[in-house]
């Protein structure tokens, strides 16, 4: 046990030694990593060779412009608007008999899904309403107010100054931010409708469930 003990001592010493011994700096090398920067004139050069490169689409206001994202904006915003209707009536029970199959003899095969398996009583109200909605949007689209806003940028309606004149002014791909009535804040929202679309979309298909449902789960289960 001698030996050892002698041993246990030296190595006990050594450390204790070393403890006082002078540490030499190590010069530790920091990276820096640069703030994830995007240059607003990315935007404005997208737009520019869009209306180079197609001129007879950007003259309508087709593409990359202030028409076309106030278009696919309020629409977005509407079927937000309709989708949270939809879930709304189904917790409170205002479709009638929802579970209940359409009859193939009566309504045909506009009914059914595949083969002789009929649609819901339910996805038939909402299909007609859509349809209904549609023909709306179809309406504004092809006759619209003198107040409102063309589809396209057409020479003949009457705002087609103050129009193409919006055109030529984006908002880049961060607009202001200005409450109220403003066209900064429908430019964000039509954004942000847009883009929960595409996410519920995209949790519909990689989930199986249906749109209602996983809305519902957004909002904690108010709807039902």
């Amino acid at each position: 046990m001698a030996p050892l003990r002698t041993t246990f001592a030296l190595l006990l010493s050594l450390v204790s030694a070393s403890a006082f011994a002078p540490v030499q700096n190590v010069a530790r090398k920091q990276t820096s990593v640069s703030a994830f920067k995007i240059d607003p004139q990315l935007y404005d050069d997208a737009v520019s060779d869009w209306e180079k490169q197609f001129p007879a689409f950007s003259k309508w206001g087709w593409g990359p412009s202030v028409q076309a994202e106030k278009w696919n904006g309020r629409h977005a915003m509407f079927g937000w608007f309709f989708i949270c209707a939809t879930a709304y009536c189904k917790g409170h029970g205002l479709i009638p008999d929802p579970e209940m199959l359409l009859d193939l003899k009566q309504w045909g095969t506009l009914a059914t899904i595949s083969g002789k398996d009929t649609i819901s009583n339910e996805r038939a109200i909402i299909l007609v309403a859509n349809a209904h909605f549609f023909a709306l949007s179809l309406a504004a689209t092809i006759c619209p107010l003198p107040f409102g806003d063309s589809l396209f940028v057409d020479p003949n309606h009457p705002n087609y100054e103050a129009m193409a004149e919006r055109n030529k002014n984006g908002f880049g791909y961060l607009p202001a931010l200005k409450f109220g009535l403003t066209e900064e804040a429908e430019i964000i929202n039509g954004r942000l409708a847009m883009l929960g679309l595409v996410m519920l979309i995209g949790a519909t298909a990689t989930s199986g469930q249906n749109m209602l449902d996983i809305v519902n789960e957004w909002v904690g289960g108010a709807y039902f």
